[in-house]
């Protein structure tokens, strides 16, 4: 089975960072309001194609038990897999033992031509040696080549499979789906939800105000766009399991573009975890006040998260002026920027700032309406 030696663009990882979670939002907000879909969909059908297809995932799917074919073969480059990995390791102590054993020829003979008495024992057993080495090296190599081929021979018919399986997947979607109906109806009355101790204890969370309103919706659709961040995640990590498992071709680049990806997630939802007043109080007596006393302490508090929420502005934009003006990268073999990175410190504290804000007027307006 060939290496796989993929090694993602940056130009791409930027990209999907911002394609994926726009088709994402478009893809969820048709389907709530599609009420007579189907109870299979095509695109996740394909998608299932695509990165569980070489087990017959999309078969599977639509209930077409054909995907077993898939199962034998895929199992059959595991197994060549297993035989390469073994030859590899053969070929890498053969080809030390050559180079040892050629030493030593090299050496012993030099002392028989010096005329060192039992060299010559010596050099006969040094090249017996070399010769059994260049055996061992020539065995396992062609050992290895004859396992590439062939799982190189059974990968393709896998791709064969997949090509006729992409033409024929829309038809096996109809008749499924003619077979099963429209999807079953789910209710959508509210159910009762157990909030974390700590959690939307903010008695103003639920005042709106035009200024509110305008601040609690860029929060809304910035956290829901990095929500979206933790579905690309999933289909990395699947890369890499079946790169490193399947085609023994470990990455150097999925974990560094996931923990940076995970890292401006953390920065940008702020905004709206705040806005939910999903960060958790350590605060054994804000949840024993009246809503009077929580508003009055809100108000009077918000003068620390000002300084906080200011400080990480400004140090933020500092850091990101820095990396900006060298248009700085990480200094793995990838080489990723940073810059873009940094970018998400400020424009986080900023979105964290200005909700901040709105939960400020919240107070302001819920507290003069208690008659303060």
């Amino acid at each position: 089975m060939p290496d796989l030696n993929f090694v993602l663009p940056h130009w791409l990882y930027w990209l999907v960072l911002l394609l994926v979670p726009l088709i994402a939002m478009v893809v969820v907000r048709r389907s709530s309001r599609d009420r007579t879909r189907s109870a299979l969909s095509l695109p996740f059908a394909y998608l299932l194609w695509l990165s569980g297809g070489f087990v017959g995932l999309h078969r599977f799917y639509v209930k077409n038990w054909l995907g077993a074919v898939y199962i034998p073969l895929f199992l059959a480059i595991l197994y060549g897999n297993v035989h390469m990995r073994d030859a590899r390791l053969v070929i890498s102590e053969a080809r030390t033992a050559v180079t040892v054993a050629d030493f030593q020829v090299e050496h012993f003979q030099a002392a028989v031509d010096a005329g060192d008495e039992g060299a010559s024992e010596r050099l006969a057993a040094a090249e017996q040696a070399l010769v059994a080495a260049n055996e061992q090296l020539a065995t396992a190599t062609d050992s290895i080549s004859w396992w590439r081929t062939a799982t190189g021979g059974v990968a393709a018919a896998i791709a064969l499979l997949l090509l006729i399986d992409a033409v024929l997947l829309p038809g096996l979607v109809r008749r499924r789906a003619a077979l099963e109906g429209p999807a079953p109806e789910f209710s959508t009355a509210p159910t009762a939800e157990v909030p974390q101790a700590g959690t939307r204890e903010d008695p103003a969370r639920l005042v709106r105000t035009r200024v509110t309103d305008v601040i609690d919706a860029i929060s809304g659709w910035t956290g829901e766009f990095v929500a979206y961040w933790s579905i690309i995640a999933v289909f990395a990590y699947y890369y890499e399991v079946v790169a490193r498992y399947v085609f023994n071709s470990p990455t150097n680049w999925v974990h560094e573009s996931m923990f940076l990806m995970f890292g401006m997630q953390y920065l940008i939802s702020g905004a709206y975890a705040y806005r939910e007043d999903a960060h958790v109080r350590v605060d054994v007596l804000y949840l024993y006040l009246s809503e009077r006393g929580k508003v009055i302490t809100d108000i009077i508090t918000s003068i620390f998260f000002f300084i906080f929420s200011g400080s990480l502005l400004v140090t933020g934009w500092i850091f990101m002026m820095d990396s900006v003006n060298v248009w700085e990268v990480s200094f793995t073999e990838w080489a990723i920027q940073y810059w873009p990175v940094k970018i998400a410190i400020p424009l986080g504290a900023f979105l964290i700032l200005l909700q901040g804000l709105s939960k400020l007027i919240k107070d302001i307006t819920l507290l003069r309406r208690m008659g303060a």
